[in-house]
C-alpha cells in the first residue's frame, strides 16, 4: 500500500488515483455468475482503471463469495477491482443488518482479490474505523462513502462528511448527492474544491442525474479523483458511457496541463 503524501494520491496497483486525470471506474451490476462473466468481457474490452464488483445485486451468490472474486481476479487480470455491497439505505439492492453488511467486507478482505472495499460511512458506530483497520493489515484500500438521494447538503456539511471519514482511517472519502437546482450542482464542486484544499488526499464526489453530469466530468478542475462511467448496465443516475467519458476527460486534461 502506497500514499504519495507529495501529491496526494493513493497508488493501487499501476494507478495513482488522485494524481493527473481522473480514473475511470465502471460498475458491473451482474445478477448471476453467468452474467458476471459476459459483463466482465465487456467492461475489460472498453479498459477502465477500475471495475466495481457491485455485490449487492449477487446476494443470493454470497456463498460462494471467495470462490466468485476468485474469478474475476483471473477475468481482469492486474485492472483495480473495487468491492462494494451496496445497501437498500444508500441506493443498493442489498437488505442487510450491520454485522451481515461487515462480515461480508471481511470476507472481500481477507480473499486477496481485492485492491479496495467500498464502506458506507453512516452505518454502527465504530463500522468504518475498525473496516478500515482490517483492510489496511489485509493490504486493502478504503473508499468510505455516503449517498444522499434527497437534496444535496450545503457546503459546510459536505466538506464535515468528507472529513469524518477520511478522520476515521479511509484512504478515499465519496460523496454523491442529489441536485435539484443548477446551484446545487455549483455547491458539490465547490464544496470539492475546498475539501481539497482543507485536507488534501484524493476524493470522490458527484451531483447525480443528468443535471449534475458535468460534475462527473469536471473532476480534474474541482478535484475529484475518480469518475464512474457505463459500459454495460448504470449503476446510479448520471452515469455516462465509457468513451463519451474518456474523450471528455481527454480534452479538459490537454486544456489544462
Amino acid at each position: 500500500m502506497e500514499t504519495n503524501m507529495n501529491s496526494n494520491s493513493v497508488k493501487v496497483r499501476t494507478i495513482d488515483i488522485g494524481s493527473g486525470i481522473p480514473k475511470i471506474c465502471v460498475p458491473v451490476v451482474s445478477d448471476s455468475r453467468q452474467t458476471l462473466k459476459t459483463d466482465l468481457s465487456s467492461v475489460i474490452k472498453a479498459e477502465p482503471d477500475i471495475i466495481e464488483f457491485r455485490a449487492d445485486y449477487m446476494m443470493s451468490c454470497m456463498d460462494e463469495l471467495e470462490e466468485i472474486l476468485s474469478d474475476i481476479r483471473e477475468h481482469i487480470g492486474d485492472t483495480v477491482l473495487l468491492f462494494t455491497i451496496r445497501t437498500a439505505t444508500e441506493g443498493g439492492e442489498a437488505d442487510v443488518d450491520d454485522e451481515a453488511y461487515e462480515g461480508l467486507l471481511l470476507r472481500a478482505c481477507e480473499s486477496g482479490n481485492v485492491d479496495m472495499i467500498d464502506v458506507e460511512a453512516y452505518k454502527k458506530e465504530g463500522l468504518l474505523e475498525n473496516m478500515c483497520k482490517v483492510a489496511h493489515a489485509n493490504g486493502v484500500y478504503v473508499v468510505a462513502s455516503n449517498h444522499d438521494f434527497k437534496k444535496t447538503p450545503d457546503v459546510d456539511e459536505i466538506v464535515t462528511r468528507l472529513t469524518y471519514m477520511k478522520n476515521q482511517g479511509a484512504d478515499i472519502p465519496k460523496i454523491a448527492v442529489m441536485p435539484d437546482s443548477n446551484d446545487d450542482v455549483i455547491t458539490l464542486l465547490s464544496s470539492t474544491n475546498r475539501y481539497c484544499e482543507k485536507e488534501g488526499g484524493p476524493v470522490i464526489t458527484m451531483s447525480m442525474s443528468g443535471k449534475g453530469v458535468i460534475s462527473r466530468l469536471a473532476g480534474e478542475w474541482f478535484g475529484s479523483a475518480v469518475t464512474f462511467a457505463t459500459v454495460t448496465k448504470a449503476s446510479a443516475p448520471g452515469q455516462v458511457p465509457i468513451d463519451d467519458v474518456r474523450n471528455v476527460l481527454n480534452v479538459i486534461h490537454e486544456s489544462i496541463s
